[in-house]
């Protein structure tokens, strides 16, 4: 897979390729990455790469021309064909659709993604319709540049790829993993006490040491016991879920025993919630 990142900023991306699973990636040969200087594609003394916005306001505009440049430069198909070729242009913007990790499992089937980095007030609005495949946002805020924006599709994106993780089943079985159930494990390792996300955040993680100022890692889980630990895994998946992303709960994999829980979950707050207000 090929990614190519166009900005005016290319040296921020330095360190990035450097280090952790990206650089493995790139050096297993699984991953291909260029990252190129819009202001090569201009054609004035000064380089300029962004002009005042018709009809006035605040701040400068990137201008279209050298984004068309850079991406015809690259030798992608025809817009309307790119899709059948695994390929597609991003423009990286705050009035795009927002990511997630659906959309990077979506990204991870192409061969070519093409990250086009927004910058000062906004871009030309023909760069959205004449040049990118889709827009997208990394969040709702607004970031000074799309490079930390392309950072993110990058590395989400890359780590679905097979072979780039030491453990491929780590992608399936962390926040918004669609694996749901236990995970298998090869013949003769035991019952497995890990449970899919199945669309819900992750549950809570212990290392050493046992006791930490004063916090002790949860009993159950040095009990030995793969079915307590996976009941008690699961239980505060759907505890973390509840209380930092109840929108997750719309659409993730629950079953009945999950239902119930919650639904304890729900008793409780309200009976708490009744306490405090008598």
């Amino acid at each position: 897979m090929r990614f190519d990142i166009v900005t005016i900023f290319p040296g921020l991306f330095e360190g990035f390729f450097e280090h952790g699973v990206v650089k493995r990636a790139i050096q297993g040969g699984l991953l291909q990455v260029g990252v190129h200087d819009l202001r090569e594609f201009t054609h004035d003394r000064h380089r300029t790469v962004d002009d005042r916005p018709f009809g006035g306001g605040e701040g400068m505009v990137l201008k279209a021309e050298p984004l068309a440049e850079a991406v015809e430069h690259l030798g992608l198909s025809p817009k309307p064909h790119r899709t059948a070729e695994g390929q597609t242009v991003i423009l990286l913007s705050a009035q795009g659709k927002r990511y997630s990790q659906a959309m990077a499992r979506e990204l991870a089937g192409n061969d070519r993604v093409v990250l086009l980095c927004g910058r000062y007030e906004g871009v030309d609005e023909r760069v959205s319709e004449l040049i990118a495949d889709q827009e997208l946002s990394i969040g709702d805020y607004v970031l000074s540049g799309g490079e930390l924006a392309a950072a993110v599709v990058l590395d989400t994106t890359m780590r679905l790829l097979p072979g780039v993780l030491g453990n491929q089943a780590s992608s399936e079985y962390e926040s918004f993993g669609l694996a749901d159930g236990l995970l298998e494990n090869k013949p003769g390792e035991g019952v497995s006490s890990t449970h899919g996300a199945g669309g819900l955040l992750d549950y809570p993680h212990y290392t050493r040491p046992a006791e930490f100022r004063g916090l002790s890692v949860p009993e159950v889980l040095s009990s030995g016991n793969h079915e307590q630990i996976r009941r008690w895994r699961r239980e505060q998946a759907l505890r973390k879920t509840l209380r930092n992303r109840p929108d997750l709960l719309e659409g993730a994999a629950l079953s009945a025993e999950d239902r119930s829980y919650l639904r304890s979950l729900e008793v409780h707050a309200e009976g708490a919630q009744s306490k405090d207000s008598v």
